[in-house]
Parts: C-alpha cells; structure tokens; sequence
C-alpha cells in the first residue's frame, strides 16, 4: 500500500496523467538552405576553448560545412579570403555579434495542465532563449504525446527544441512494479515503444537494480530525482554503481556523505505529505552530511568519478527557498507568466512546489548554508573532472521556462564555475550526458548547425542571455536594455528569438485581457 501511495503522488505532482496542448504546425523561421553562411561572428565554443573571431560558418542543410577564420579583431576583413556563396545560398551578417552552440536543458518538462502551459507557450520560451535541445525527465504529458512532438520537432514541423524522452519507471502501471522481473519486462517495454531512458524517483533495492542493470544493457540513459521515500535504503552511490548515468537535483548525495547517521534528522511530527516540512527539513540535510574536502566526502565523490557519472543540480529551482522575494519578483513574472501559472504558484497545500506556509528568515537563512555546501560538492566535481549539466525544472517554485535556465547559468557562475566552463555544462557536457556528443553540444563540422547569436558578450555578462536582457546606463545617463538572444538557429533553421518572446508576450497579454488579470502578490489581493 505504501508503494502505491507513493508512485500515485509522484504521478499527481508532475501531472503525469494531464496533457496540455500540443505545438501548432511551425509558421516560424527560415530556412534550412542549400548553403547558409553566417559572417563575422566571435565563436564561444562549447569545449572551453577561448574565444575567437571573426569567423564565417558555413551551413549545409541541417551541417555545418565550415569554420573559417577570416581576419583579426579590429582590422577590416578582405573579402577575398572568405567562403563564397553558392547559388541560392543565403548570408546571415553578424558581424560584432557572439555565436554558441545550442543550449541543452537537462531537466526541461513540457508544461502540465495544472500550470496551464501549453507546448508552444513553453517551446517558443526556450527557443527565444537559444534553448534548442531539451530532456523531458517524466514525459508528463503520457510517452505518446512526447514521442510525436518529439518526431515533430525533428522534422522541424513544429517551432520546439529537439526532445528527449525520459519515461518515469512504471508509467502506464497502476499497481507499482513488485518483482524484479517486472522490472526488467517494463523496461523492455518501455524501450520498445521508443523512449529515449527512465527517470527514476526510488524504489525497492532489488527493483532499482534489475531496472537499472536491464536499462543499461539496452544501451539507454537514465536519470533520478532520490525521493526522500527510498533515499535511506538506496542513496546515490547505489544507483551509479549500479548503472545509473545521471542524478537530478541533490536528493541523495548528502545521504551517501552521511557519516554519523543512517536517516536523515527528520524532526518527530514530519509528514512528507507536508510539503512546508518536506522543503524547510531538507534545506538543513547538506549540514548533516560529511564536510566538504574530508575523507569521506573526497571518498564518495572519488567514486562518482570513477563511475563517470552526471549531476544535473538544478540550482535554480530551489533558489526561492533561500530568497522568496527576489525569485517571486523577477522582472520576467509581468509579461511572460500566464495568469494560470502564477496561480499555480501561489501559496498553496495541494499545488506541488507551492509550499509557502510559513517560509521566512529562518528557512531561507538555512536555504543559503545548503547552498554554499552543496555548491561547493558541484565545483570541486567540476574540477576534478566530473560531468556537470544544467537543467532548469522550470514550471514551479516561481521558475519560468527559459528565463530560469539563464538562472541556472548564472548559479553555476555562482558556485565558482568559470564563464567558459558555464557554457561547456550548458552545452556538451549535456550532449555527452545524452549520448549524442557527434552531433550536438560543440561547433564543429560535420555537427548539426544549433546555434545561438547575441549581439553582447555573454562571458562578460551572463545576464545578456535573458529575453528581458541587462540593464546599462549609456553614455546620455538614458537607462536602456542590451542583449537578449538575437536569433536561435537549429537544424539551420533561423528563427528571430525576440520574435519568439513576442508571441509568448501577446499569448500572456490575451490570457490577461480574457481573464481580467494582473499579477498581485501573495496576501494583497483584497487591496486592489
């Protein structure tokens, strides 16, 4: 029964069982071309190789066909020395501008009709955010529904990031997965109905490893987010030395760091169910694990090493825990948050993540020590090798798709991570982690022409990166914004990524005049 209970509210808090609406046939973007040359650029590969400009990359259908470094910073570039254009080819001129390789969101649901976000609501977000692959880690719209847009996508007939499916174990079962060899059926399963890996929130010792060990011989990917349920009987260390190939979030880690307890220090009237409880108890769980830099912490990461084994943090979507405020102001909130999602992320005992009871100094105090430990397991994993992505999990907790990814970047900066090395997490490090590093993650012929172009230097500024862009102060004392992404190429398809925000603003705008609404917040309804 309690098995049952467990996978019932899993299944209820990411909205397993209630599809939003899929993307509309594409009327965006240009192209692919028999030849497109982009001209001029300043190439931060995903690599962590430096800079270098002014480059032309030349695109061949959905390929890139060429990388040519045409001149020198400051000195006019002769024509002559560079690539020409074919017949019927066409020349993007982006000169002075930054050039990326497409962004990779590791932990990227497609919407849920709690939060009323439809596929292209979401879609158009992360694509004006030059987010052109994502991993859905639920499918939480059924396998079926993400499997087509998944297909629409990769024949570019839908505006959506390519998707990767990953099926949470036991999906379609109503009683949960009792046997180890309904485990191994299930994945058998799962892979033949085209699911791209399983998500994992924990289950019984013998069930996750037959689960993992029949996964890992069909050559798939997998994922866990260790539910507070199982994480005492199975940590992460468990699940990596059993084949698992990469870990959501921090649920786990700090369990296998533990040193002088085998459970978490739950306070005697805790109910998971809580989720004020859930939330505040695990903002004190990285101080309850070995230090950073002792023997056993420097053990259990060693291993993790060894394993070549992912962590995706997610910082972001935690951050309202150590600032409610600040992450329930963000700027963003006025003209892209849909009156339904803003609902959905009021403080609420049903809404998953919306667990505002009584959250204030203390719980945030503690938030921000879970931080700064946490942070410093991830940097350390970082420099000593270790495969670090971003993910946003964006759709609750006050986080928006697309804007909280650049969160997400600007935490990895935060946790000690250099400009670079953000980039590299954000972009081949999340093709490794899916298995598709010939193809996607770096800049390089032969690959898939994913880009991203701002016309700021986002090393500088990570900030630059958001659709509502960093504010200067130009030379006239005039407050004006710069950066956001200026166009998001995938599979050599151009899209204006301004253009894209601009639909999700006038879808938000209409919702708004339909409805009545206007964001007020939590408490303060009655002095409108």
């Amino acid at each position: 029964m309690r098995a049952k209970l467990l996978f019932l509210l899993i299944c209820s808090s990411i909205d397993l069982f209630a599809q939003v609406q899929k993307a509309p046939d594409r009327k965006e973007g240009d192209g692919p071309f028999s030849q497109l040359i982009i001209r001029g650029v300043t190439l931060i590969n995903g690599d962590g190789s430096p800079p270098r400009g002014p480059i032309d990359i030349v695109v061949e259908g959905n390929r890139i066909a060429g990388i040519h470094v045409v001149g020198y910073p400051g000195v006019p570039v002769e024509e002559e020395s560079r690539p020409k254009l074919k017949p019927g080819g066409r020349e993007l001129q982006a000169e002075g501008m930054y050039l990326l390789p497409g962004f990779i969101d590791m932990h990227g649901h497609i919407g849920g009709r709690g939060q009323g976000a439809d596929a292209e609501y979401v879609f158009k977000l992360w694509m004006g955010h030059g987010i052109t692959t994502i991993r859905d880690p639920a499918a939480g719209n059924g396998l079926d529904w993400t499997l087509d847009q998944k297909r629409r996508s990769e024949k570019n007939q839908i505006t959506a990031p390519r998707i990767f499916a990953y099926t949470v174990f036991g999906m379609g079962t109503y009683d949960p997965i009792a046997t180890p060899e309904q485990a191994r059926q299930w994945v058998r399963d799962n892979a033949k109905r085209g699911a791209d890996g399983i998500k994992f929130f924990g289950a019984a010792p013998q069930i996750m490893a037959a689960a993992l060990d029949e996964n890992k011989k069909l050559g798939l990917r997998s994922a866990c987010h260790h539910a507070q349920m199982d994480v005492a009987r199975w940590n992460v260390l468990h699940s990596a030395r059993a084949g698992l190939t990469s870990m959501e979030h921090w649920y786990g880690l700090p369990e296998a760091l533990f040193t002088d307890r085998t459970v978490q220090h739950y306070p005697l009237d805790y109910n998971y169910q809580n989720e004020q409880h859930r939330f505040e108890e695990a903002g004190k769980l990285w101080k309850q694990a070995a230090p950073p830099y002792s023997d056993h912490w420097n053990k259990v990461m060693d291993e993790l090493l060894a394993l070549d084994f992912t962590i995706d943090p997610t910082f972001n979507i935690y951050e309202a825990n150590r600032d409610l405020m600040r992450t329930r102001r963000a700027e963003w909130h006025d003209e892209y948050t849909l009156p339904s999602l803003w609902r959905f992320f009021a403080p609420s005992r049903i809404s998953h993540g919306s667990y505002w009871f009584e959250w204030g100094t203390e719980q945030e105090t503690a938030w921000r020590e879970n931080y700064r430990l946490w942070m410093a397991f991830i940097n350390e994993y970082k420099n000593r090798g270790g495969r670090v992505t971003a993910g946003s999990d964006s759709g609750f907790i006050y986080q928006l798709y697309g804007f909280a990814f650049i969160r997400e970047l600007e935490l990895l900066r935060e946790a000690g991570f250099h400009p670079l090395e953000v980039i590299r997490s954000a972009t081949l490090y999340g093709a490794q982690a899916l298995g598709v590093e010939k193809d996607l993650g770096t800049v390089e012929v032969g690959k898939l022409a994913d880009f991203l172009i701002v016309e700021e230097n986002p090393l500088k500024d990570l900030k630059v990166l958001y659709g509502t862009g960093a504010i200067r102060l130009n030379e006239k004392n005039e407050v004006v914004r710069v950066g956001g992404v200026k166009y998001t190429i995938k599979d050599g398809i151009i899209y204006d990524a301004k253009k894209l925000l601009a639909d999700v603003r006038q879808m938000v705008q209409d919702s708004k005049r339909k409805e009545n609404f206007e964001i007020v917040q939590p408490g303060m309804e009655g002095e409108k």
